[in-house]
């Protein structure tokens, strides 16, 4: 470099420092954002970020995430959502699914009748609401458990006719709700909806795009297994994913998915949507928030 453009640089450097350009930035992560948009819960990284939510949502986006979730966000008081939101809208994060704030109101979907449809009405408009505060656009929802007294294909027809009643509302608002097949042996036992076959067949009687279902690749491992040729015959009904491994549900690496490849087919079938990290740390405090974090940047860490 000749004397001229030496000079001429360290002018242009000092200057920036005279008036704080350089160094009085926010500072900027030094991690490179996940492929996917996995999404921790916005509120389990406390050893490292503190009991403050916005803190955290700070610490996961400097980690390199893009996403994150909290099923109760929708019973948060509306000055702290609002706090909230602004913070992932500034990292351009997305939200995860969230449940119905207070509930469906009714015990199980398997009956119908007028009462319960109305019912379930009256709490999807609650729950539209809700999302608009928060710009949500995923509704977890639980059919509830199964009927000794009713033959099992009543039961799967009167399901969908209550879910239809949920579209009815939810398809004009553009909110979806998202079905989740929960396993029976470990965690859930009575539940009507258990699987991914299942599910799909049910999305498939709604026939609306407000109905499609959460992968919930922890739940499908126990119950049916065979997650990658689930995924692709259920791909046009799956709205979102959780993630968890298994035994134990902990983060990927400590049970017997191959998450890396898991993760690869779904990157390569275009999915942008969450991945809600919905387990637990396979160890305690600070060291266990680590390593959580360190386990999806093995698994993420498959080619393109």
């Amino acid at each position: 470099m000749d004397r001229r453009a030496f000079l001429a640089s360290g002018l242009a450097v000092g200057a920036a420092m005279g008036s704080g350009s350089v160094f009085a930035q926010e500072p900027k992560s030094n991690r490179a954002k996940f492929k996917l948009r996995y999404a921790p819960n916005m509120n389990a990284f406390k050893g490292h970020a503190g009991d403050n939510t916005v803190d955290q949502i700070k610490f996961l986006a400097d980690e390199g995430f893009t996403a994150a979730f909290d099923l109760g966000i929708g019973r948060k008081p509306a000055d702290e959502q609002a706090q909230i939101i602004a913070e992932m809208d500034k990292h351009e994060m997305l939200l995860g699914p969230i449940s119905v704030p207070g509930g469906l109101g009714i015990k199980t979907m398997v009956e119908t009748n007028k009462d319960i449809r109305e019912t379930l009405k009256s709490k999807m408009k609650d729950a539209v609401e809700a999302a608009k505060r928060i710009r949500a656009k995923w509704l977890l929802v639980v059919p509830g458990n199964y009927s000794q007294g009713v033959e099992w294909d009543y039961q799967t027809a009167n399901v969908i006719d209550n879910l239809r009643a949920c579209c009815e509302v939810l398809e004009p608002a553009g909110v979806v709700m998202v079905l989740e097949p929960l396993n029976w042996y470990a965690n859930h036992p009575g539940l009507f909806l258990t699987k991914i076959p299942q599910a799909y067949m049910i999305c498939r009687g709604v026939n609306s795009p407000s109905c499609k279902i959460v992968n919930d690749l922890y739940h499908q491992q126990i119950t049916e297994g065979n997650l990658i040729p689930n995924i692709d015959k259920a791909w046009s009904e799956i709205g979102s994913f959780h993630v968890g491994d298994n035994p134990g549900r902990k983060e990927p690496g400590t049970g017997e998915i191959n998450y890396k490849n898991v993760f690869q087919h779904i990157y390569k079938k275009g999915y942008q949507g969450a991945l809600c990290c919905e387990h637990g740390f396979s160890k305690p405090g600070k060291e266990g928030e680590r390593a959580m974090i360190e386990a999806y940047r093995v698994v993420d860490n498959f080619e393109v």
